[in-house]
This record gives C-alpha cells, sequence and structure tokens, in this order.
C-alpha cells in the first residue's frame, strides 16, 4: 500500500486511544485540568459507569473566550511555551491532548467562564466538529460535560467492562487525586448517588479514612512530616533537590495480597515507579508473611528540574535524574517509622531449640483437645456419582476399610495427579502440626492439609448450591451495622448480585454503612462483622477473574475463608468426617486456588528409605 497522510479525524482517534483508554482515564485528565485550574472545589457526576454521561465541575479560574476555540486544538495548551519548559514541568498537564482527545470520541459540552469577565461562553464539539459556540451567562469555573463517550469508535465501546466495574475505576481515580491534594474538596455522584466526599481539610489521613474506613486507617502511623506540609500552590515552588518524603505507612498488621494500595505522588501527581514499589516492600521485610505486601501512601517532593515526566501520554511514569537518591529515601523513610512503630522482634535465647514457632500454643491445644471443646459441624458429603456409597467410618477396622479401598481402585499405581483419578478411602492415623491430617490408603501413607481439603468440600457444595439456587443462609437475630471505606462500598455495588447468590443478604442504610441481615451458612459460627470483612478484602486484593464468572470468585474466597484453618485440633471423628467428604469431591487433587490438598509418601519409598529394598 502506499505511504498517505492520515485524514485528521483518523489521527484524532488515534491520540485519542492513547489518552482515553476508559472513561476514568477522561475523568483523570478532566479533574487535573480543575486542578491546574486552580479550583478548591471539584464536582464530579457520572452516569452508567461513564458511557452515558461524564460531567466534572470547577470553580476554577475558567477560560477566557478568546481562547476557548483554542483549546479544542491538539497540542494547545497554556502550561508550556517552549521545549525548555519541558525540564521544569510544575503543573499536573502540559501536553495540550486531553480535551482534544476526549471531544474526538465523544460529545462534549464546554461551559466556562474567567473570573476576569462578565459572561461566559457555551461550545458544542461533536466527533471532534464544533457545532455550536455561543456565549452564556455562568459563575466563574468550567463546566465539561462527555456524553455518549466512543459512540464514533464503536469498536472501543466493546471493550468496557459493566458499568459497575467502570464506576469503581472512576471511583479510584477520583479518590486517588483526593489523595493528592487534601485540601481540595472532590465529591462523586455516580447514578444520582453521593458515593464519595473529601472535605478538603488538607489533612491527608482524613482522605484516608474516607476511602479505606476507619478501622485500615488505624493502622496507619504518618511518615516524614505534617500530611499538609506541602499543600496547594506550595508545591509549584519546590525546589528539593534531595526528595522530601512524608505520608502514611501501614503497621505489618495491615496488608494485602497485592501492591495496589502502595501508591506514590510526585509533586502532586500520581506516578508508577516499579523500583519505588521494591524500595517500600523491602523495608517491610522480616516484617510481614511471604505472600502479603504493604499499604503506604507517599508524597515526594522534589524539584520539578530533577524529574522528566514526558516519558508516556498517561503521564504516570516518569524518570529521576538521580534514581538512587530518590530510591535510598523513600526507603530510608519507611525503615525509620517501622523502626519507630512497628520494630522487627528479637529472637531471645529463651527461644532457641528445636520446636518450631508456636509449637507452645500448639502443644496446649493438643493437651485440652477433647475436654469439652465443640465439635466442628460438617456438612454432608455430596455424592460424587450415582454409585456413590458414603463410609461409615468404624474404629478398629482399618484393615477392612483399606481392602475395600484396594478393591475400588484395583492395582492402578497412576499418580494422585491425574484427571482420571479419584481419591481411595483412607484411614485416619492422627493429626501432625494440628495442621495435617496423616491418612493411610493403597499407595502409601497421605498427608492431607485440613485447610485446603475444607475449601476444596466448601468449594464444591457450595458451587452445586449457587446451581441451584439455594445457598444456606444464617439469618441475624438484628441487623448488622458494617461501616466500609468508599472503596469497599464500591465492591459491595459491583459484586451484589454475586454476594446475594453465594448466601450474603446486605443493605444500603446511608453513607458508608451497610446492614447485614445475613450471612452464608458456613460462617454460622463466625463472627459476621469478621465474615464480610474478610470476604469484602478478599474481593478488595484483586482477584483475576479471567476465566470465572464473579460468583466462582467469590465462591471461592468464602471458602477461604470459612474452612478450618491449620493450627485447630481435629478430633479422629472430625478428620474421617473431612476425608470422607474430600473423597466425594469431583477434584480432590487441590484447593479452588490450585494448591494441593495432599501429599504422598509410597510404600515402595518408605521401603527403600529403611533399607527393605535396594535403594
Amino acid at each position: 500500500m502506499p505511504i498517505r497522510v492520515l485524514p485528521p479525524e483518523v489521527a484524532s482517534q488515534i491520540a485519542a486511544g492513547e489518552v482515553v483508554e476508559r472513561p476514568a482515564s477522561a475523568i483523570k485528565e478532566l479533574i487535573e485540568n480543575s486542578l491546574d485550574a486552580g479550583a478548591d472545589h471539584i464536582q464530579i457526576e457520572t452516569r452508567e459507569g461513564g458511557r452515558r454521561l461524564l460531567r466534572v465541575s470547577d470553580n476554577g479560574q475558567g477560560i477566557p473566550a478568546a481562547e476557548v476555540a483554542l483549546a479544542f486544538e491538539r497540542h494547545a495548551t497554556s502550561k508550556l511555551s517552549s521545549a525548555d519548559d519541558l525540564l521544569n514541568v510544575a503543573t499536573l498537564g502540559f501536553r495540550g491532548e486531553a480535551l482534544a482527545s476526549i471531544a474526538s470520541v465523544s460529545q462534549l459540552t464546554l461551559l466556562t467562564r474567567h473570573v476576569s469577565e462578565s459572561v461566559g461562553t457555551r461550545v458544542r464539539v461533536e466527533g471532534g466538529i464544533t457545532v455550536k459556540h455561543e456565549s452564556k451567562g455562568t459563575p466563574p469555573g468550567t463546566i465539561v460535560t462527555v456524553e455518549n463517550l466512543f459512540y464514533n469508535v464503536p469498536a472501543r465501546q466493546k471493550f468496557l467492562r459493566r458499568a459497575a466495574t467502570e464506576s469503581r475505576h472512576i471511583s479510584s481515580i477520583v479518590q486517588r487525586l483526593a489523595m493528592a491534594f487534601p485540601e481540595r474538596r472532590l465529591s462523586l455522584v455516580s447514578d444520582g448517588r453521593l458515593v464519595f466526599q473529601s472535605n478538603g481539610s488538607g489533612h491527608l489521613h482524613d482522605v484516608l479514612v474516607k476511602v479505606l474506613g476507619l478501622e485500615a486507617a488505624r493502622q496507619l502511623v504518618p511518615l516524614g512530616f505534617e500530611d499538609q506540609r506541602t499543600s496547594g500552590s506550595d508545591r509549584e515552588a519546590i525546589r528539593l533537590e534531595i526528595p522530601d518524603v512524608h505520608g502514611f505507612v501501614g503497621l505489618p498488621t495491615l496488608s494485602r495480597s497485592n501492591r495496589n494500595q502502595i501508591l506514590f505522588f510526585l509533586n502532586g501527581r500520581l506516578i508508577q515507579d516499579r523500583s519505588l514499589t521494591f524500595a517500600v516492600t523491602e523495608a517491610y521485610r522480616n516484617r510481614l508473611m511471604a505472600g502479603r505486601n504493604p499499604v503506604a501512601v507517599l508524597m515526594i517532593d522534589i524539584d520539578p528540574a530533577q524529574v522528566d515526566v514526558n516519558v508516556h501520554p498517561s503521564k504516570a511514569e516518569v524518570r529521576f535524574r538521580d534514581e538512587r537518591a530518590v530510591f535510598r529515601a523513600v526507603q530510608k523513610a519507611v525503615l525509620a517509622t517501622l523502626n519507630q512503630h512497628a520494630p522487627v522482634p528479637e529472637l531471645s535465647r529463651d527461644g532457641l531449640g528445636w520446636s518450631l514457632p508456636g509449637w507452645a500454643e500448639r502443644r496446649q491445644s493438643l493437651i485440652d483437645a477433647g475436654q469439652g471443646q465443640q465439635p466442628i459441624q460438617f456438612e454432608p458429603a455430596r455424592p460424587a456419582g450415582p454409585n456413590w456409597d458414603p463410609i461409615t467410618p468404624v474404629s478398629g477396622e482399618g484393615e477392612s476399610l483399606d481392602q475395600q479401598a484396594h478393591a475400588q481402585v484395583g492395582d492402578s499405581d497412576s499418580a494422585l495427579g491425574d484427571a482420571s483419578d479419584v481419591l481411595p478411602m483412607l484411614r485416619v492415623v492422627g493429626q501432625m502440626g494440628t495442621t495435617y491430617i496423616v491418612a493411610e490408603g493403597p499407595k502409601g501413607m497421605y498427608l492431607i492439609d485440613q485447610h485446603a481439603a475444607h475449601e476444596r468440600v466448601l468449594f464444591e457444595q457450595m458451587s452445586a448450591q449457587q446451581a441451584n439456587k439455594g445457598v444456606p443462609q444464617q439469618a441475624l437475630l438484628e441487623p448488622l451495622a458494617f461501616e466500609t471505606g468508599t472503596e469497599q462500598a464500591g465492591l459491595i455495588e459491583e459484586f451484589s448480585d454475586a454476594l446475594s447468590a453465594s448466601g450474603f443478604q446486605i443493605e444500603p442504610f446511608g453513607g458508608d454503612t451497610w446492614l447485614v441481615r445475613a450471612v452464608p451458612a458456613v460462617f454460622g459460627s463466625v463472627d459476621p462483622r469478621r465474615a464480610v470483612a474478610e470476604v469484602l478484602q478478599g474481593l478488595a486484593d484483586g482477584r483475576d477473574l479471567v476465566g470465572e464468572t464473579k460468583e466462582e470468585a467469590l465462591v471461592t474466597i468464602i471458602c477461604k475463608r470459612a474452612a478450618i484453618r491449620g493450627g485447630q485440633v481435629l478430633s479422629i471423628e472430625e478428620m474421617r468426617r473431612l476425608l470422607q467428604q474430600l473423597e466425594a469431591c469431583q477434584n480432590p487433587g487441590s484447593c479452588p486456588h490450585g494448591r494441593p490438598t495432599m501429599l504422598i509418601l509410597s510404600t515402595d519409598q518408605l521401603e527403600r528409605e529403611f533399607g527393605r529394598r535396594g535403594a
């Protein structure tokens, strides 16, 4: 094909694809424009997850009437005048692409009035073409209304998620910008309901309480200087060659399974930087369990001349002139705060020995076992097929059980992980470390992880109940008032149908308060508040929903929280019952997360280890 210049409308849509990925991207660009205009009160309104409507209203300085038409031209900006200015960017926006890109893929209306003028201007742009330009009375400030986003790019619309998911992304952007500018008041209304509002007090902790909830915010400790030290216009005057780091970090008691809540703001700009994330996680080394990540909201103030923000259209990636100095400053500040508020416990001389961590508590649990302990209630096992016959455990008849198992599986030597394999009948021998069940089977010794095994049992039971629309519920005698942060409130809305199908009955009660009227029956012996909190935390940790429905993902999370834990003492009868249910499962070899439920030490291997056969 011959080389040719693309038509202007095609070039505009290509540029828009770099800047406007989804409705949340458009909201981010518009709010940043309002912040650069000096607005201290910004209102955001959305409908249908931003597809139908996005509106950002501010009380900033506004746009002069003579410059309104120019604002929709590509690379038109008031924040740069020469290439040298790129070396000292002190504003959030500077490319001059956002408004033109959004207008090229939507029906946009701009109503603005500059503070020095008595009359405002209203402009209507559809698909990048101006269709109306008129004078209009309006207060000082700017209102940008975006309707039918991607109406002229159907292929892009197909990639948008459900309205609830897009609303959650918008809410996340608004919350993060509220953290970056706690002295500005931001409010978000979604489909006519106020879902977030910061008070503009200038204190970062107030925003964190609103976003994370009071319980999580109590586990945050201040880092560096006062959180409002560089608020407002002071950021524009920052000339620090050595970065100043402040904000809040979580105590080791507050952790997540991913790194989504390690946030960095550079001179008020939300950025992504793997090396800085590594600096924070390294500071928590030996303070968090493997696989857990901290919560941190860090403000980095530095001379803009020390940073290159012109790296990517999203402006989320930056380059530091002295990356090592910034890395050291972040890690040093976090380490100093943790050493003050959460020092690493030292190993005392009395703690040395061969015993495992926590063995004293486990030993006491074993001593107390059987002394009035309430037995664990297991649901009846679900038959794996029409010919399934439940086992009635008989004390002292291990041989007959083993013979039955041999008859069931024959002389096959296939490994347990094969898809065609069925777990044979097992004879319980005992419990090791109050975590693993020791059993005997036709292939040798089986070590079963009681938590993973119970997860698998609960998962298949709940999946079957959910398919039949009959998940048992445990109704509460009195509704439980449950307060959440804005982030978790968005998860309740997004997963409302899945939560209901899984046995939860949760209703809004105004603001960030919800009423819990029922929980799944598997949580019958668990504090309802704890059950809801743990399930919401599992959702907030950001499970991968590719390849599974939200209902399946939620059932997996519920089963993980409801299953018996490691370190919990089980009686022989409880262990037998658990293994019976595991035998009836369709996939007994792994838990819903893919972790193995058991390990096998074969008879042949035992005989080799004891020298009964040649090595």
